[in-house]
């Protein structure tokens, strides 16, 4: 079976797509808000809940600021939110951190299998993240899947930050295709709305993150249970089959 020649790249969201995002990312809010808290306890709850994160639940809300935005966004927010800190030195510590947790999230499936599945079926890969490139590459080495990727663009990487279409048109320059040819997989709408504004010719959301099937169906083409199930919609033809396990 090969692909449609409408769909020849993938371009994935990192966290909450590639890995889960509270198993993942909940400890690490913690920790960012102590950070940024400064010593002062009684702070880090109102930084948490700034960045839309539960303090008490450990829920981090769709399209939040922790959930969708980059280091520098979130250090602004924080600072916005009472942090002492200077923003510039807040975000290189909060880049750090990121750095660190890379090597401690839990993937959401298989990486390796699915990636080299889809690999194996001619597809260029990619992943476009809000996170640091240094952090997304130690990621994808300790998956085991830095092999399988063609591209990977982090927020400073120079392409822009979502929701702006930038990092997926770098992705369709570096391999060789149009954005028409790109399905965008994501599971907030800074990932949908990146795709939607550089032309994708898919937009697959994942409900393995902090967005529901209520906060992404309006700019989803489907929304999947799991990238797993991103082959079933790529390589059944639309005559045959319209819904996926998770739509």
């Amino acid at each position: 079976m090969t692909a449609p020649p409408a769909i020849a790249g993938i371009l994935f969201d990192k966290d909450g797509t590639l890995i889960r995002y509270d198993e993942s990312w909940g400890p690490v809010n913690r920790e960012a808000a102590r950070i940024a808290a400064a010593g002062n306890a009684a702070l880090e709850p109102v930084l948490l809940l700034a960045g839309g994160m539960d303090p008490d639940t450990g829920k981090t809300k769709a399209d939040s600021l922790l959930a969708a935005g980059n280091s520098a966004e979130i250090a602004e927010g924080f600072v916005a939110a009472g942090s002492p800190l200077d923003v510039a030195d807040l975000t290189r510590e909060l880049d750090a951190l990121f750095l660190r947790a890379a090597e401690f999230s839990v993937p959401v499936a298989d990486l390796p299998a699915v990636f080299s599945d889809l690999k194996a079926r001619g597809l260029k890969l990619g992943i476009a993240s809000s996170d640091n490139e240094r952090a997304i590459r130690r990621m994808a080495e300790s998956f085991g899947i830095a092999g399988h990727v063609d591209f990977i663009a982090g927020y400073d990487s120079g392409f822009g930050t979502k929701p702006q279409p930038g990092m997926m048109l770098a992705f369709c320059e570096a391999v060789g295709l149009q954005p028409g040819q790109v399905a965008m997989v994501g599971d907030n709408n800074h990932d949908m709305h990146m795709g939607r504004a550089a032309g994708a010719g898919l937009n697959l959301a994942v409900l393995t993150g902090t967005g529901t099937r209520q906060t992404l169906s309006a700019l989803a083409d489907h929304c999947l249970a799991d990238i797993t199930a991103v082959s079933d919609i790529i390589f059944t033809p639309a005559s045959s089959s319209a819904v996926s396990a998770g739509d």
